[in-house]
């Protein structure tokens, strides 16, 4: 049965690229060659120039969360800049809770 397609990101290049899903072989980025990152089926990658939003992914699919359809919700919210992430990474440590969950969370 072959799967649908899905994002893979390469953070240094700030670039996305959609390919057919499969997990026995690394995703090499194209530019630089570098491993890219599984983002999920549901991922829509900001603008290459808005160096906040992509430092900001760059924590989130580090943390392990990607960007996968849940039914017909889609993924649920992620944080998308900088001052969203500072502020769940600084409650994750107040609170003693994980970060990728912290991450998640709509309000803090």
């Amino acid at each position: 049965m072959s799967h649908g397609k899905t994002h893979y990101v390469c953070l240094p290049c700030r670039a996305s690229y959609k390919q057919s899903y499969g997990r026995e072989r690394e995703r090499r980025c194209p530019r630089c060659a570098r491993a890219m990152i599984h983002a999920g089926s549901a991922f829509a990658a900001p603008k290459r120039r808005d160096t906040d939003a992509w430092r900001a992914l760059s924590v989130v699919l580090n943390a392990g969360i990607g960007f996968h359809k849940s039914c017909c919700g889609g993924p649920g919210w992620r944080p998308r800049t900088l001052r969203e992430v500072k502020a769940r990474t600084a409650y994750a440590r107040r609170t003693g809770e994980p970060v990728a969950r912290a991450l998640l969370r709509y309000e803090v």
